[in-house]
């Protein structure tokens, strides 16, 4: 501490001893104002010049309280620097100085609103030359909040008095945001007795802002369709910004001047069974009471819409939509006209026909209808004929059948009407040839025997044997001028069976036969003796011993030089053996002596070879 002072004196004692021969002069430069957002750091700087050295100079930094009076918050001099004492910056703020540059800065941690002063840089000689600079601190916050909200009721247009449109509200900004209105992207300014704008402004605990505004117009119909929305703007450091709402609607009333009322569906023209939809509106939207009438008859609407299920001809006319405001008691009204069309049943002449083979006749088939008919024919799924006369010519079984007419409304789908014609063609009976009539079967099995028979009327089919037996059919299938037998037969034997069909124009007989296949007699294993293990064994011997006489044989005329080309270098001086010896030659593994064996086993010398 003595040192301190001490250098402190010293010091002190050369500035006023220089002081006497030069005056010091000290310079200090600041911004106009530094701006922060609430919460965050701020940097203020004082930039100063001075013909001293800073070890020379006292700095100090103030700010300005409500009072108008100064509040120092930092002291630095050649051997002291501190931050003052029981003030709001006490803890939030340091202090750096860069000699070098002449640069003072200020730092101030989580800036506050209260922080919003003036601060004052004071740089001051030991020649007591001294110069200031003044920085103001703007601190700001974006709003968190922003909501609108459309009227919650309907609004009668072209009304004298104001009705409220929407409230829009922003809170907690620094400093106070705006509100501008908006109706689709064009800014709404007061007007009287056209718009009304009020705004509400609250300063809240934290010292922020939150704003309200209210719109209230001269609501016109062309509104129904407007969008309205606010535009809040808020300062920022460096500049302005900006926020919109979403867009709302508002319901308008406005009575209506005209009502239409025509069929929603079906489209197009309408047939008998359809089902009509009818829509009745008018241009206005004031709630209203809607009815139509036909004929006298009052039908009551549901949410705009009259359906007539299975409509028939008798819906025809006008019908008449009344719509009456609830608001004014008016009536005002729209109609639309209704056709329904019709296909009335087909009609065929003659119902029904029993034809002679060779026969020629004609059908006719007609349908009343309020459009244009196509008609044609069909038999079993083929079209035959086209037009309203079916003629049969050269009639035959094939002619007979169910013929359909059938008459149709080209243009609307599914208008179609059908009836049946019945043809018959009398004659005796015919069985269908073309089945099979021939089987072979293993005995026990089963076999279906199938008679087709055509004929009018309906022949009677009996299954009979060739012994006279009747048969029961399976399955017996009669149909006006036809018939289809199945008869089941177990088969036992060879077997012929007949189908007999008659009618009073003749009969027909179609055979079947049936062939009985047996199973092959089996045949009886053949014995086999079993002979001793004794003459399998003399029988393998015999065979060694058959194998060893013929290769003596081979090696005596290979000797006597008959094969091989041995006969050059016979031996003509040596005798001719009284008795031929019939050689097999042996020869061990380990000598090469060859020992023959005679035919009766005895050994020869080499020498004999």
């Amino acid at each position: 501490m003595d040192t301190r002072l001490s250098s402190v004196s010293l010091l002190a004692g050369l500035v006023l001893l220089l002081h006497g021969y030069t005056a010091w002069a000290v310079n200090v430069l600041m911004e106009d104002r530094v701006e922060v957002l609430k919460g965050e750091t701020a940097q203020i700087t004082c930039m100063f010049t001075s013909d001293d050295g800073i070890g020379a100079l006292t700095i100090q930094w103030f700010y300005a309280l409500k009072t108008g009076e100064k509040q120092r918050i930092y002291y630095q001099d050649a051997t002291v620097q501190s931050v003052e004492r029981g003030t709001q910056f006490t803890d939030r703020i340091a202090v750096n100085v860069t000699a070098a540059t002449g640069e003072v800065l200020l730092t101030i941690t989580d800036v506050q609103l209260k922080d919003q002063q003036e601060f004052t840089c004071l740089v001051t000689s030991l020649t007591d030359s001294y110069s200031e600079g003044r920085t103001k601190l703007l601190v700001f916050e974006r709003p968190d909040y922003l909501s609108i909200e459309g009227s919650q009721t309907g609004i009668y247009a072209d009304k004298d008095a104001l009705a409220k449109v929407g409230f829009c509200e922003v809170k907690n900004g620094f400093p106070k945001p705006n509100i501008i209105w908006y109706r689709n992207n064009t800014p709404l300014q007061p007007i009287a007795d056209v718009v009304k704008v009020v705004h509400s402004t609250t300063m809240e605990s934290s010292g922020l802002f939150s704003v309200s505004s209210e719109l209230s117009l001269k609501v016109m119909k062309e509104d129904k369709d407007a969008q309205f929305y606010c535009e809040v703007s808020y300062l920022v450091p460096g500049g302005t910004k900006m926020i919109e709402t979403n867009r709302i609607n508002i319901t308008v009333y406005y009575p209506s001047t005209e009502v239409h009322v025509w069929v929603e569906s079906p489209k197009g023209k309408i047939k008998e069974g359809d089902s009509i939809t009818f829509n009745c509106h008018g241009n206005g939207n004031t709630p209203s009471v809607y009815a139509i009438w036909h004929k006298e008859v009052e039908y009551e609407l549901q949410n705009n819409m009259l359906i007539l299920e299975n409509v028939t001809r008798d819906h025809n006319g006008v019908y008449e939509c009344i719509s009456t405001d609830m608001e004014t008691y008016e009536d005002l009204s729209g109609n639309a006209t209704v056709f329904v069309h019709y296909l009335d049943a087909a009609v065929v002449l003659p119902g029904e026909m029993e034809l002679d083979q060779g026969e020629e006749v004609t059908a006719t088939c007609n349908a009343l209808s309020s459009l244009q008919t196509h008609t044609a024919w069909f038999k079993d799924g083929q079209e035959v004929a086209v037009g309203h006369t079916l003629r049969l010519k050269d009639a035959n079984f094939d002619t007979a059948g169910m013929y359909t007419c059938v008459v149709t409304v080209p243009e609307i789908d599914g208008m179609e009407k059908m009836e049946s014609l019945r043809v018959n063609v009398k004659g005796a009976p015919e069985i269908k040839k073309t089945v099979e009539t021939h089987f072979e079967e293993s005995l026990a099995n089963k076999v279906d025997l199938i008679c087709e028979v055509r004929g009018f009327p309906a022949p009677d089919v009996v299954w009979t044997t060739s012994d006279g037996k009747v048969l029961e059919p399976k399955s017996h299938m009669k149909e006006m001028d036809s018939i289809h037998s199945v008869v089941t037969i177990s088969v036992t034997s060879d077997l012929t069976a007949f189908c007999n069909a008659s009618n009073k124009y003749g009969a027909d007989a179609l055979t079947f036969n049936i062939t009985a296949i047996r199973p092959p007699t089996p045949i009886p294993p053949k014995k086999i003796r079993k002979e001793s293990n004794g003459v399998i064994i003399a029988v393998i011997i015999i065979c060694i011993l058959l194998l060893a006489i013929l290769g003596s044989v081979l090696y005596f005329l290979y000797k006597k030089g008959k094969i091989c080309g041995r006969s050059g270098k016979q031996d003509l001086t040596k005798e001719k053996s009284g008795k031929d010896n019939i050689v097999v030659e042996m020869k061990g593994d380990n000598t090469e002596d060859a020992i023959l064996l005679g035919v009766n086993g005895e050994k020869l010398s080499p020498s004999n070879q």
